[in-house]
């Protein structure tokens, strides 16, 4: 095989590799937030610190660049190695270091400050070996032409195709072959400024290949092996959608689901919270035979609304498929939930709940609305004055609203911006609370059109929670739960995730 590259296919192929580079570059980063919201939680502060540090380091590498005066070509490519070895074990060494050090986040953040100085210091170095072949102007264009649309790349692929299809793990693995690979491909387009040493630079590429490849054939057992020594009890199912993680640990208690590192239920005590979440919403309803579940696509709140006889029909509205389908085909979750979700009223639409409501005209006599902590500013979407009129405008005459609404104990704030921004969009309000051992104190609201009284009696059906006592105790609030001032959570400024952040982190380790 000849190392003679016509000057401008070697250029063409140059570009190439600079997108390459950028989309690379990018993935480490998105995987690095990734990780770091998944396993520390808080994922807007995450997200933020490792994009602007990233962009800083690309900075600093930028800048170190003027000190490279000799084999630019040679160093360009060892660069490039370099960005595959760290780029490519950063996710399995950060999974790994989560469940060995406590110094995860300052190891989470040298990973991204590394990887931005790689890259940084790349697309200088390929300006420089470009240089003469086209007008400045040209190279510079062309360069950054290249390195955005990379980005884009990244940012469009990583969640629809990468964490889906090959999730965390091997995502890092695979780029790190693609950077290597490119790396043994530049060897032949800048033959002519290796000399001798392009030898010595093709071996490299190829032990880093064979590395990698190797790797990513024991990924799977590295990321199950990483998942057990996150959690106490034995990993019995995972599944990564397009959506989240999902886990199932199985315990002397029972099992537990979790969504993307979150407990969202333990089968030992997830009977009072849904109870109390769906129960209050059925007895203040007038003639709860429609209803609406929004989220719990695992099929307990709906086991829940099934034992109210009145009950004619039934629509669950979740996000995500593998949610809905693991409530249906998982035994253990299917005979938790009783078979809800197979039962003859039940009708299961995979939608976002927010242009679901939206465009779905029918009026409903009880909406249970279940839907994960707002966290996120995604989620938080699901909070807002705008999410709480469409359901206001969808509730019949005398319907009733039931909602989760996180722990007016240990995230007040949050809570009460989750009551108050009902009001705000024309609800009338009663809060709630209920001790939930997996969670603590748990927060709920019913809400109608009109006011009204809450219920203070039990419904006549099968509970293992939920008497007269307790339902009527659920209404009163300690002193330590009552209303605290806070702002109206608007789609234009979603203030309840800042209050989320701030409230749990008192109780983050």
């Amino acid at each position: 095989m000849t190392d003679s590259v016509p000057a401008p296919l070697r250029a063409g192929a140059l570009y190439i590799n600079v997108f390459i580079v950028a989309t690379c570059g990018l993935v480490y980063e998105l995987l690095a937030g990734t990780l770091g919201s998944y396993l520390l939680g808080d994922s807007v502060t995450q997200f933020s610190l490792v994009i602007g540090l990233y962009l800083s380091a690309m900075g600093v590498g930028a800048w170190l660049s003027r000190h490279l005066e000799k084999s630019l070509a040679k160093r360009f490519l060892e660069i490039e190695l370099a960005v595959a070895v760290v780029g490519g074990l950063s996710a399995p060494v950060l999974f790994m270091a989560f469940g060995s050090t406590g110094n995860f986040q300052f190891i989470l953040l040298a990973f991204v400050f590394a990887i931005g100085v790689l890259v940084g210091l790349e697309i200088p170095l390929l300006m420089r070996l470009l240089e003469g072949q086209l007008a400045f102007k040209d190279v510079v264009s062309r360069v950054l032409t290249f390195d955005y649309v990379g980005a884009l790349a990244a940012a469009l692929m990583f969640p629809l195709v990468f964490v889906p299809k090959l999730g965390l793990v091997r995502t890092s693995l695979l780029m790190g072959v693609l950077n290597a690979a490119i790396a043994l491909w530049g060897t032949w387009l800048l033959s002519e400024r290796l000399g001798k040493s392009k030898l010595g630079v093709r071996v490299r590429a190829g032990i880093v290949i064979a590395g990698m490849l190797v790797a990513l054939a024991f990924a799977d057992r590295f990321t199950t092996r990483a998942e057990h020594s996150m959690y106490p009890d034995p990993i019995v199912y995972t599944e990564t959608s397009h959506y989240q993680r999902l886990l199932v640990t199985q315990s002397r208690a029972g099992f537990n689901l979790f969504l993307n590192g979150n407990l969202q239920f333990a089968s030992h005590d997830e009977y009072r919270y849904h109870e109390a979440l769906v129960h209050p919403a059925m007895m203040a309803a007038e003639s709860p035979k429609r209803v609406l579940i929004l989220g719990g696509g695992d099929g307990l709140a709906l086991r829940e609304v099934l034992a109210h006889p009145t009950v004619e029909h039934v629509t669950l509205v979740d996000l995500d498929p593998a949610m809905t389908r693991l409530g249906k085909n998982f035994p253990p979750l299917a005979e938790l939930s009783r078979h809800s979700l197979d039962d003859r009223r039940v009708t299961v639409v995979n939608a976002d709940a927010m242009m679901w409501i939206q465009d779905n005209t029918e009026l409903w006599d009880v909406m249970i609305i279940d839907f994960p902590d707002p966290n996120t500013y995604g989620l938080a979407k699901l909070y807002t004055t705008l999410f709480y009129s469409r359901a206001n405008a969808r509730l019949a005459p005398g319907g009733a609203i039931g909602i989760q609404a996180t722990s007016p104990l240990l995230a007040r704030q949050s809570y009460w911006c989750v009551v108050e921004t009902m009001r705000a969009s024309g609800l009338s309000v009663h809060g709630y609370q209920v001790p939930v051992p997996s969670f603590g104190v748990w927060g709920f609201a019913v809400a109608k059109k009109t006011a009204f009284e809450p219920p203070r009696k039990a419904p006549n059906v099968a509970l293992r929670f939920l008497n007269d006592g307790a339902m009527s105790a659920m209404f009163d609030m300690p002193a330590d739960m009552t209303p605290v001032p806070v702002e109206i959570n608007r789609l234009d400024d979603p203030v309840i995730v800042r209050y989320y952040e701030k409230d749990w982190k008192r109780w983050q380790r």
